[in-house]
């Protein structure tokens, strides 16, 4: 749980950046974010008892790709 609404937090603090490099880190730090909670959700799928939906699943790997693609822009952008 901290670590996936922590995604939302670093993005949402990363529109609030002091320069394109801060934007960039901070969004770095949303995408291991995300991987994490991807981990931790590999890990409760492979447990018995908890059962994660695979919409879950798709929906974080789609955020995951969307701050990739954002984070490859913006360093393209910094030139």
């Amino acid at each position: 749980m901290k670590s996936g609404t922590s995604i939302g937090a670093q993005v949402f603090e990363a529109q609030y950046s002091e320069s394109r490099l801060d934007f960039i880190h901070k969004m770095k730090i949303a995408q291991k974010e995300a991987n994490e909670t991807l981990y931790w959700l590999i890990v409760c799928e492979k447990m018995e008892g908890i059962e994660v939906q695979q919409e879950i699943s798709n929906i974080l790997n789609e955020i995951i790709s969307i701050i990739s693609k954002i984070i490859v822009t913006s360093k393209k952008n910094l030139n």
